[in-house]
C-alpha cells in the first residue's frame, strides 16, 4: 500500500469524534486507507445490494450486528443510517466509533450535517499528491509524465495504461454518479461539458461562456458544475479581495483536482504530446495549486487558497493567507527563468505593501533567492516547500 499523509489526520479525528467522515473522489483510494488505518473493525460496502436493502430496509438491526462500530463504505446510498448512528453514539460516545466513506460530497455532507453534526470528524482524501508519490519513490522523473498520468493510485500500483483507466473511468462516473446526483438524461452533452471544463482548467471561469460553448443554460451549466465539484472532479479558486486602490476581478479561478483526468479530456495521448500542448502551463499552474490544496487537506486544515487580479489584468496566481498575511505565489511553466517572471509579484507589492516574501514555482530546478524572490522548482516545492510556504 502507498503511505498516504491523511492517515495520521484521521487517526487523530477518530481519537476525537464517535463517528470520522472520510470523502473525496471514486478511487482516491479512501477504502484502503480506512482498512488499513483502522484493521480491527468490520467492513462493509454499502455498494453491495444485499448490505444496502438490509441496511436501508432496518438499519436498526443492521446496526446492532456492530455493537462496537464499523467501517461503511459509500454510506451515501444508506443515508437512513446516519440518524440511527446519531442516536447510538448520542448514548454513548466512543471516539472513532464508526467510520464512514463516500464519494459524492453534496449529498453526504448534507447528511451528515442533518444528522451528525458536532459528532464526526471530516476529512477528504483526493489523488496522491507528489509528495505522496516522492515518499514511495513513485514520481515520474520528468514534469511533463507527471502531469500527463496524475496521482490517482491505480495508475501508480497497476500496468494500466492511463488512457485506459481514465477512458473506463470517465465512462463509470458519467453512468453512476451523474445518474445518482441529478436527472442528467444527455450524457453525451455532458461528456462535451466535462471537456469544455478541461479546457478551462487555471481560467477564470465564466459561467455564459461555459454554456454558449456546450449549447445548454447558464443554470445547467451551474447545476453541472456542482456535480463535478460534488465529485470531487474540480474545484473553484476564490479571488481574495482586498481594497487595494483598484478594482478587482470578482470571478473565481477553475481548476481540475487531477491533471492526469484533464490532460485525458483534452485528447492529449502521451507525454511528448504534452510538452509543446497549448494547455500545457494551465495544467502546470493546476498541478501546483491543487499539490497546495492537497498539503492543506492533508493536514486536517481548510483551505487558505486565493487568487488575485485587478481589471487591468494584473495577476498573482496564488495567495495564502495566513491569519491576515498574504503571501503570494507565482506560477511558471518554463524552465527558465527571466526576469518579467517577477513583474506580477512586484506589482502586488507595490499594490499591497505586503512584506510577505514572494515565491516564484516554476517547471525547472533548483530552489534560490533572486531579485528578493524564493524561486522554488517543481521538485523542491514537492519536498517540503507548500508545507513551509503556507504557514
Amino acid at each position: 500500500m502507498i503511505s498516504r499523509l491523511l492517515s495520521s489526520t484521521i487517526q487523530r479525528l477518530a481519537q476525537g469524534f464517535p463517528v470520522l467522515v472520510l470523502t473525496g473522489p471514486r478511487q482516491s483510494g479512501k477504502t484502503t486507507l480506512v482498512r488499513d488505518t483502522f484493521p480491527d473493525k468490520p467492513y462493509l460496502s454499502l455498494e453491495n445490494p444485499d448490505m444496502r436493502l438490509f441496511a436501508n430496509e432496518d438499519p436498526r438491526g443492521f446496526l446492532a450486528r456492530y455493537p462496537d462500530g464499523a467501517i461503511f463504505d459509500e454510506v451515501q446510498r444508506a443515508p437512513e443510517l446516519l440518524s440511527y448512528i446519531q442516536g447510538i453514539v448520542d448514548k454513548q460516545r466512543i471516539p472513532g466509533r464508526y467510520i464512514l466513506t463516500g464519494s459524492q460530497n453534496f449529498a453526504l455532507s448534507r447528511q451528515v450535517s442533518q444528522s451528525l453534526a458536532g459528532r464526526a470528524g471530516v476529512a477528504q482524501l483526493l489523488p496522491l499528491s507528489g509528495k505522496e508519490l516522492m515518499a514511495e519513490g513513485l514520481l515520474a522523473g520528468v514534469l511533463d509524465r507527471w502531469l500527463f498520468t496524475g496521482g490517482y493510485p491505480a495508475l501508480h500500483s497497476t500496468a494500466v495504461t492511463p488512457s485506459d483507466w481514465f477512458a473506463s473511468y470517465v465512462a463509470t462516473y458519467l453512468e453512476r454518479d451523474v445518474r445518482d446526483l441529478t436527472s442528467v438524461r444527455d450524457l453525451i452533452t455532458f461528456q462535451r461539458f466535462l471537456r469544455l471544463c478541461a479546457a478551462r482548467t487555471g481560467q477564470l471561469l465564466n459561467l455564459s461562456s461555459l454554456a454558449t460553448d456546450c449549447g445548454i443554460a447558464q443554470s445547467t451549466a451551474t447545476a453541472w458544475l456542482s456535480i463535478l465539484e460534488a465529485s470531487y472532479i474540480v474545484f473553484r479558486l476564490s479571488p481574495h479581495f482586498a481594497n487595494f486602490g483598484k478594482r478587482l476581478v470578482k470571478a473565481p479561478k477553475l481548476y481540475f483536482h487531477d491533471t492526469g483526468l484533464a490532460a485525458f479530456l483534452l485528447g492529449i495521448q502521451t507525454p511528448e504530446q504534452l510538452a509543446t500542448h497549448g494547455a500545457r502551463g494551465a495544467l502546470f499552474e493546476t498541478m501546483v495549486v491543487a499539490e497546495y490544496l492537497r498539503d492543506r487537506l492533508n493536514r486536517g486544515d481548510v483551505s487558505n487558497l486565493y487568487f488575485w487580479r485587478d481589471s487591468t489584468g494584473n495577476e498573482v496566481d496564488l495567495l495564502l493567507d495566513e491569519a491576515g498575511i498574504l503571501k503570494p505565489v507565482e506560477i511558471k511553466s518554463g524552465q527558465t527563468i527571466a526576469g518579467d517572471m517577477f513583474r506580477s509579484l512586484k506589482k502586488w507589492q507595490a499594490i499591497s505593501g505586503s512584506a510577505a516574501e514572494p515565491r516564484l514555482v516554476f517547471g525547472g530546478e533548483g530552489n534560490y533567492v533572486r531579485s528578493a524572490v524564493h524561486i522554488t522548482g517543481w521538485r523542491e516545492m514537492l519536498d517540503g516547500e507548500t508545507k513551509d510556504a503556507s504557514r
